[in-house]
């Protein structure tokens, strides 16, 4: 999913979309792209509206800005030198500056003519997930759609107190014992017809709640790290971690 605005990072999102700020110098969006081809899975399809000439620019680009080039200024002549052969094949679709994420997925249908089932992501999230058995853990449930859960992390320490006052416990930022959607999805192919290409139609509002209403709707729980990039700060973070070695998404 590459289509939104990122308001909440606007210190970076003002010049470009969310899925291409950078940690440790390559957008969000590969690295999410990698963790999938890591898995085998190497087909992708990108939804584009706010910023998308920036995503399409980056891929048009792909091979030299990650290789070394030799130009022939006589000709014109750009000859490569690969180091590292990435073979993905991308599709880049414009699915409207203004459209939800479930209008955006419906507008991919053309392209998913030959596939029965499909993989859906969040452009701005990362996790330490075994992909392979997110879809293992889908084909068991036999539903039409699985989400990933983590645990939902606190944003505040908690603290347990007797009737006097006397601190009994205390805990920065604990991990609450509740599921949050972390994206991962997966979907049979007749999740299509949940949806709607009209702009209005959101992915997680009559989509994902009519299919929960009819038990199409399983949760596959990482046990694992995850963190998103929705802030600066959560920027910083991601990247302090990539600069630390400690990207746990690698």
């Amino acid at each position: 999913m590459c289509g939104g605005k990122g308001t909440r990072l606007r210190e970076e999102t003002a010049v470009k979309p969310k899925p291409m700020v950078e940690i440790g110098g390559r957008p969000i969006l590969w690295h999410i792209m990698s963790i999938y081809a890591r898995y085998g899975f190497k087909d992708f399809l990108l939804p584009l509206g706010y910023k998308g000439d920036v995503i399409k620019q980056y891929f048009h680009d792909y091979t030299l800005r990650n290789t070394d080039f030799t130009v022939d200024l006589a000709t014109g002549t750009i000859t490569p030198h690969s180091r590292q052969q990435v073979d993905w094949r991308v599709t880049l679709c414009d699915t409207g500056a203004e459209t939800l994420k479930g209008a955006r997925i419906k507008r991919l249908a053309p392209y998913l003519v030959n596939d029965e089932q499909f993989m859906v992501t969040y452009g701005d999230g990362v996790a330490d997930i075994d992909i392979s058995k997110l879809l293992a853990f889908h084909n068991s449930q036999k539903t039409i759609g699985t989400f990933t859960g983590v645990r939902m992390p606190s944003r505040f320490g908690a603290v347990k107190t007797d009737s006097s006052g006397k601190i009994l416990s205390w805990e920065e930022k604990p991990v609450l014992n509740e599921f949050i959607n972390c994206g991962f999805f997966v979907f049979e192919k007749r999740f299509l017809d949940y949806l709607s290409e009209d702009e209005s139609c959101d992915l997680e509002k009559e989509p994902l709640t009519k299919l929960a209403a009819e038990g199409q709707l399983s949760m596959y729980q990482h046990q694992g790290q995850w963190q998103c990039m929705d802030t600066l700060r959560d920027s910083i973070q991601l990247n302090e971690l990539w600069n630390s070695g400690k990207a746990f998404w690698c």
